[in-house]
């Protein structure tokens, strides 16, 4: 007879413990649906505006929730373009590759 190892279960993997986790959970939610359908159904809302700091500009407390995701857009968009901008430099550096190359093989 062979000894188990330590705190495992006989004969059980790892992808076997973890698919009956998974099966566990599922069969709570579906205890838990019928439950949750009876409840009567809540409106949508948006959240409330966040209110300006005390000594922040007066443009710094934003009117609706359309200007706060255009503004997380338009820095988005920053954030994208700044991203490409290795691609925008390639050409510049191209021509001097070779000579930093070198320089970084004397070091």
């Amino acid at each position: 007879m062979t000894a188990r190892p330590f705190r495992r279960c006989h004969g059980m993997t790892k992808t076997q413990r973890i698919l009956a986790a998974f099966a566990l959970a599922g069969a709570a939610a579906g205890l838990a649906a019928p439950a949750a359908s009876a409840a009567p159904i809540a409106p949508l809302a948006l959240p409330d505006l966040p209110t300006a700091a005390p000594g922040m500009p007066a443009g710094a407390q934003p009117a609706s929730v359309q200007e706060i995701g255009a503004k997380l857009s338009e820095g988005l968009n920053q954030l994208n373009a700044l991203a490409e901008l290795p691609n925008h430099l390639a050409p510049v550096i191209a021509p001097v590759q070779p000579v930093t190359d070198l320089a970084g093989a004397i070091q």
